[in-house]
């Protein structure tokens, strides 16, 4: 099963951390070429020419400006910033949240571009997206089961100060619970919950930058309505949702992939080829190769998304659940995916990536790291420069207050 045992109590509603105990402190050719330019711009193209670093840790390390728990955090594909949003409950019930930006280079936190203290509000870093987009959720306690949330547009990333608002075509009895993480075009795919009677979930595309938004589309299978938040992928190709999810009532038999029209809402569906839960899921559009980690078969498996065909491989090293993977993320100037896996079975301790080409064959493992979710209230997340082969995930403090670097 995954790892959800946070440091802090969530509210479900209003997503409010309350710590269990005062700690102190998520023509062929052309074809191809086209599609590789409209997932990303010549900026991050140009990466391919620079020499590849070592591979491994760097050191770097990004630490919580105020030491409070990191709820999400991203990085600049193209630039030399990252986002992330911080919270810690203080004496007599206080929340204390914020908003910073950070080097890439060095970790430094470079600006708070807001903070808060008050009875619950808190920030969530929702991912830079688009062309240097970055977008955050606040959520701003009322009174109990009464929670405004708004969303603020960093546009670019290194402005370092909000300069516009996105307001999603969903009511405010709805939590935003994933955006899906493609930097380098314009539209991403958004997974939302009507938190308010029957947990309904819906997906829709938006163009943050402009605020403009697809067709909402009502999820009714039962494969993807219940249980925790799919594995989401966007494929800018055919503007389409990829999901993944367990079958209905059943985590020990393969798991369901679906993939949603954004723009008529057609759903369809077929068998997985992993056991249990879709944990993490990226996508590349120009091979139409999408790739997932199941949580019961501690295994990586690779989908042809348009013959509706995929295949297996066991993490290396990896015999028993424990070793499951979690989040995946592509890497569109090397083609590359990157693997998380809390628990490491390729080092006699921590955490490692291991990184596969699009054809499904191990290239790396980088070890070292330490990103376990035991505490996580939003789970682990790898963070892409790709042009610069540079990554952050959570880690090394157990307390989740820090982020770490490493290259591939």
């Amino acid at each position: 099963m995954k790892e959800t045992h946070p440091l802090l109590l969530v509210d479900p509603v209003s997503r409010v951390a309350t710590p269990v105990v005062n700690t102190g402190s998520r023509l062929l050719l052309a074809g191809v070429i086209l599609c590789c330019a409209i997932c990303f711009p010549a900026s991050i193209r140009a990466g391919e020419t620079r020499q590849r670093p070592a591979v491994g840790v760097t050191g770097v390390i990004v630490q919580s400006r105020f030491g409070g728990q990191i709820f999400g955090y991203d990085i600049d594909a193209t630039g030399t910033e990252g986002v992330l949003c911080e919270a810690q409950t203080l004496q007599g019930g206080l929340v204390l949240a914020a908003v910073e930006t950070f080097d890439q280079s060095t970790g430094r936190i470079l600006k708070v571009l807001a903070k808060s203290m008050d009875q619950g509000s808190d920030f969530i870093t929702l991912g830079v997206i688009g062309n240097s987009v970055g977008l955050v959720e606040r959520e701003h306690v009322k009174a109990l089961f009464k929670v405004i949330r708004t969303f603020s547009v960093i546009n670019p990333l290194d402005t370092n100060r909000f300069n516009a608002v996105w307001t999603p075509p969903v009511g405010t009895g709805h939590l935003v619970e994933e955006v899906s993480r493609n930097q380098g075009t314009p539209n991403v795919a958004v997974w939302a919950e009507d938190i308010t009677s029957n947990f309904q979930p819906f997906v829709f595309s938006s163009n943050v930058a402009a605020n403009t938004f697809g067709l909402v589309v009502t999820i009714t299978d039962q494969d993807f309505t219940s249980g925790g938040n799919p594995g989401l992928a966007y494929d800018p190709v055919n503007n389409r949702a990829i999901l993944g999810h367990a079958t209905l009532g059943n985590p020990f038999v393969p798991g369901k992939i679906a993939t949603v029209n954004l723009a008529t809402g057609v759903f369809t569906k077929f068998t997985g080829v992993g056991l249990g839960d879709v944990n993490g899921m990226a996508y590349d559009p120009v091979t139409g190769t999408a790739c997932t980690t199941s949580e019961i078969d501690f295994s990586v498996e690779f989908y042809n998304i348009a013959t509706q065909t995929g295949f297996a491989e066991t993490l290396p090293g990896a015999q028993n659940q424990f070793y499951s993977g979690a989040d995946v993320e592509f890497d569109p100037v090397n083609r590359l995916f990157l693997v998380a896996q809390p628990n490491s079975s390729t080092a006699s301790s921590g955490s490692s990536i291991h990184v596969y080409d699009v054809s499904g064959n191990l290239i790396e493992s980088i070890n070292g790291l330490s990103f376990s979710n035991a505490f996580n209230v939003v789970a682990a997340h790898i963070a892409l420069n790709p042009g610069k082969r540079l990554g952050f995930i959570d880690g090394p403090d157990a307390g989740v207050t820090q982020v770490q670097s490493f290259t591939y």
